[in-house]
This record gives structure tokens, sequence and C-alpha cells, in this order.
């Protein structure tokens, strides 16, 4: 419903507790999307620790061992490539949601509804957030499809 400039009396603490009311369900979202970059941005920093020192191992190896060590690094640096596009989907995803509180808590104080590009943006904000877990689902199952647990072949370690 429409407010009148009555409404918008600053005294009017009923408005203002509406409008916080209405945010305050995008605000979980954006928890849990911080909660998910935290995630990420750890998975980032393993993928980095662990390739560096195959980068100076690499240096020193032999051609059979460059040939693994190289595959690793490939394997990694698609992990890097998939984390990081799942990060910027997270972070735009979060940027939508932050719009939609402000515009949520700004439709209390205008005179026309902000229904449609509120409605627009969390689409958008889902969509994003969406494309984010399909990276890191892939992610996932990259570094599951790398992992070798037990003996080579030649009888070393893995």
């Amino acid at each position: 419903m429409p407010l009148t400039p009555a409404d918008l009396d600053p005294t009017n603490v009923a408005t203002i507790a509406h409008a916080i009311q209405l945010s305050v369900a995008p605000v979980f979202l954006l928890s849990g999307i911080g909660v998910f970059l935290s995630v990420l941005t750890q998975r980032l920093a393993r993928v980095i620790d662990r390739s560096r020192p195959m980068e100076e191992r690499l240096e020193h190896a032999t051609a059979e061992e460059r040939a693994h060590i190289e595959r690793d690094l490939r394997v990694m640096a698609r992990r890097g490539r998939l984390i990081n596009r799942s990060i910027t989907a997270s972070v735009v995803s979060a940027l939508a949601v932050a719009l939609v509180v402000v515009l949520i808590f700004a439709s209390e104080f205008i005179f026309f509804s902000l229904a449609a590009p509120v409605a627009v943006l969390f689409i958008f904000a889902m969509i994003a957030l969406l494309a984010a877990l399909v990276a890191f689902l892939i992610e996932v199952r990259v570094a599951t499809a790398q992992l070798r647990i037990g003996r080579r072949p030649d009888g070393g370690l893995r």
C-alpha cells in the first residue's frame, strides 16, 4: 500500500519497523553467502598452497616426474579457475541481495512501487548464487577425481 506524506513523519516508528522486518530475510541470505565465500576463499588458498611446492619441484624433476607434476598443476589451475568463478558469482549475488535490501527499505519511503525491481534483482541474485554453487560442485568433483589414496603402480606412495 503506497504511503502518504503523513506516513513519512520521522516519528512514525511503525513505518521504519516494517521496512526493517521486510529487510531481515535477505540479510540472512547475505550472511549465508558470506559463509560460503569464506569456504571458497579457504579452498582457493589451499589450491595455491599446494601448487607452489609443485612448481618448485618442477624445476628439478625428471621427465617422468615432470609429466606427473604438470598434470597435477593443470588440475590445480582448473580448480583455481572454478573457485574464482564461484567467488565472482557469489559476490555478484551478494551485491544483488544488498540492493534488494536497499530497495525494500527505500520502498517504504517513496510514492511508487519498487516491487518489480526488487523481484528482478532477487531472481538475478538467485541465478548468480546458483551459478556459484554449480561452479563449486564442479570444483569439488575435479578435486575428488584427482584424489589418489594408497600406492602408485610403481610401488611409491602417492
